[in-house]
């Protein structure tokens, strides 16, 4: 399953605050086995949106949308999208009648709250989506076509997802080892386990470590394992596996 990720802020674009929705979510995938395609960060601009969505949704299986959800100026996701799969804009009537209730639930906890929020900036949605609870914020998220709409806010983002977690999946597998060498002295052998498993290979230097993470990718868990085993037994070095736990393993 190939999954494209944009991630929507000008906020972002000018370095204000760091991208971890898009990290979150590309952890995630990967450990439901799906390919993580395409990460992009877009400014809060209809057209763009609309643009990218229109260009992905027809070239994904999936497209995951972050942030440019509420009811100021600046969010403009949900038009965006609409407008990005041709569908009208709409007040969805499930989606409606969720922010109704949470609303009254503010102003009961909140009772001199001044401002006035209204349910129809945040059930608006493209026409025939389905809405995603968002059981931490007042936006929520919503399913169109393949496209995957959802807030900006980490830990609302978090609980939405949760929601359609189980929507994602494929037979992406990983494997993660260490060696003490330098990566340069080990980028002939990388090369080789990659041509003669038809695997993906990537290595990325730990200087303060003082070692080096390898990553095998592959669609089959079999193949995975096997390159895995001719690399411990071909490398001139000492290789170190993950252990499920995440902790490191020598052998």
């Amino acid at each position: 399953m190939d999954v494209a990720i944009v991630t929507v802020g000008n906020e972002l674009l000018a370095g204000d605050i760091e991208n971890t929705n898009a990290t979150w979510l590309a952890k995630e995938l990967a450990a439901r086995g799906a390919d993580v395609a395409r990460i992009i960060v877009v400014p809060d601009d209809e057209g763009v949106v609309a643009g990218t969505i229109r260009e992905w949704a027809a070239e994904f299986d999936a497209v995951i949308v972050t942030g440019g959800l509420g009811g100021t100026p600046d969010d403009v996701t949900m038009p965006a999208v609409a407008a990005g799969l041709d569908r009208e804009l709409v007040v969805n009537p499930v989606a409606d009648a969720d922010v109704q209730e949470t609303i009254d639930r503010i102003y009961e906890e909140n009772p001199d709250l001044e401002f006035e929020l209204r349910p129809e900036w945040y059930a608006s949605m493209p026409s025939d989506a389905t809405p995603i609870p968002n059981p931490e914020g007042l936006a929520p998220g919503c399913v169109a076509e393949n496209v995957y709409v959802l807030p900006g806010i980490p830990e609302e983002m978090e609980a939405v997802f949760a929601n359609v977690a189980g929507e994602f999946g494929g037979d992406v597998a990983t494997q993660t080892l260490y060696s003490p060498e330098p990566e340069g002295a080990l980028a002939s052998i990388l090369g080789d386990v990659a041509e003669r498993f038809g695997i993906r290979v990537g290595s990325y230097p730990n200087r303060e470590a003082g070692e080096t993470r390898i990553k095998l990718t592959g669609d089959d868990e079999a193949v995975l394992s096997t390159a895995v085993a001719w690399l411990r037994a071909h490398s001139r070095v000492e290789l170190s596996v993950a252990d499920g736990d995440g902790t490191e393993a020598n052998e």
